[in-house]
């Protein structure tokens, strides 16, 4: 066992895990967030993303170790501070981008990513942004249609 700090979602977390414990594991079942979903094991559909130290990763590919002394951000982390949602939530909200829910938390990291880039965010960048996680229910047509309706109402 390896004993762990990382922040995560504004906390400081620390933890003992076992060297070949992957990242989404270690998030969801000794810390309980229940953000990271795990879809594959394999990396190819995006449900398990965060931002490990600013950066997107599949937590279903990084080992809880690696990440020791970083900082991990969840889909949690993107609520405002009174617990309600912030815009691009409330746009898969009213825009009706999420049927199951199962891709939900990836899809908005991988979105607040893309809206941060700096990126034009016309619909065929944001089709390719999107391109890494897959979503079984909606056809991405209103994913689509939510990110670029909180890229425009973005101040």
């Amino acid at each position: 066992m390896t004993e762990i700090n990382v922040i995560v979602d504004g906390k400081q977390e620390t933890g003992a895990v076992q060297d070949r414990t992957l990242l989404v594991h270690w998030l969801r079942d000794s810390l309980d967030k229940r953000g990271p979903k795990i879809g594959c094991d394999t990396g190819n559909c995006g449900a398990c993303t965060v931002r490990w130290d600013g950066q997107l990763v599949k937590s279903c590919m990084v080992l809880a170790v690696q990440a020791d002394g970083g900082t991990v951000e969840t889909a949690a982390s993107l609520s405002e501070e009174d617990g309600s949602l912030n815009r691009l939530q409330q746009c898969f909200k009213d825009h009706h981008a999420l049927q199951c829910g199962y891709c939900t938390s990836g899809m908005l990291m991988t979105a607040t990513d893309f809206l941060c880039s700096g990126e034009p965010v016309t619909e065929e960048a944001t089709r390719r942004a999107l391109k890494g996680n897959v979503c079984r229910c909606t056809g991405y047509h209103n994913i689509v249609r939510a990110i670029r309706a909180a890229a425009e109402e973005t101040p």
